[in-house]
């Protein structure tokens, strides 16, 4: 305690329940600052999932479809969810059925990578659906 007591710091114990009881000669505020900063170097890095939306009308080509596809395999694989949605507009309401299809169709390309977080659902002129990453292996196509 002297020898920390003239060097102006502060002696930390760093295992009390050792036999002897082990300590560090520190300054204490120095080392909160450090602390602080690691953790928001930390949490900074860290990147919570998002929900990306990909939307698809009744009448898309097939390259249109395929280039979405890729853009969702992309999505998953950097570990967000996505909401496919199609989109209905005019007399395309009158057949429902298109939009459960063309989800199918996109649950087709996928693949093993994703399942179904969310069923899909019909709210007013859209069609939703979540999926998310599946833990199987996948191979690159």
């Amino acid at each position: 305690m002297q020898k920390a007591q003239l060097e102006g710091l502060d002696l930390v114990e760093v295992s009390p329940n050792a036999r002897p009881p082990v300590a560090k000669i520190i300054d204490w505020g120095k080392f909160k600052y450090q602390k602080t900063k690691e953790a928001q170097k930390s949490r900074k890095k860290s990147k919570s999932p998002d929900l990306k939306q990909l939307r698809f009308g009744l009448k898309i080509g097939q390259h249109d479809m395929d280039v979405k596809v890729r853009k969702a395999k992309v999505f998953l694989e950097e570990g967000h969810k996505v909401k496919l949605t199609a989109v209905y507009r005019g007399r395309e309401m009158a057949h429902k059925e298109l939009g459960f299809k063309l989800l199918e169709r996109v649950m087709e390309q996928l693949g093993e990578i994703a399942i179904v977080d969310q069923e899909p659902q019909l709210a007013g002129k859209h069609l939703n659906m979540t999926i998310r990453r599946s833990n199987a292996k996948v191979k690159d196509s």
